[in-house]
């Protein structure tokens, strides 16, 4: 039972785009608040777990630079799995770190979740509409 589905190309660039734009801000609100980002890190219920992987400092700057250029290329559909794979990573301790301690009827927390979807679906189908790049 192997049947083809069909989706819209510009569906899948404007997901892309919405999916994208988080990725972007967040990257941008990190470098140039690096400070910000590490007090909301030293403040979060699970601050050990993101010390595990270095000083909050370097994390914050670290991850806003991944998350801008790893954004940018899923916009403009470069790599695109690979974009959304790292990106998805990325995004693990961030969820761990700064959401989970404040319970499951946290919004961001599920604001996350469904980010995690949504690369998902670009881990998963990997597609090829409206991308500068992809092989």
């Amino acid at each position: 039972m192997d049947k083809q589905i069909q989706i819209n190309g510009l569906s899948v660039l404007l997901l892309r785009a919405a999916l994208s734009g988080i990725f972007i801000v967040a990257g941008v609100s990190h470098l140039l608040n690096p400070e910000g980002v590490t007090q909301r890190i030293q403040n979060a219920p699970y601050s050990s777990f993101a010390s595990m992987f270095g000083d909050p400092h370097l994390l914050g700057i670290l991850s806003g630079y991944v998350l801008l250029i790893f954004g940018i290329t899923f916009l403009l559909g470069v790599f695109t799995r690979w974009s959304a794979i790292i990106l998805f990573i990325t995004l693990i301790p961030i969820t761990i770190t700064i959401q989970m301690g404040n319970g499951l009827m946290h919004g961001p927390l599920w604001k996350n979740i469904a980010l995690f979807g949504g690369l998902l679906f670009f881990i998963l189908n990997n597609p090829k509409s409206f991308s500068l790049y992809n092989k």
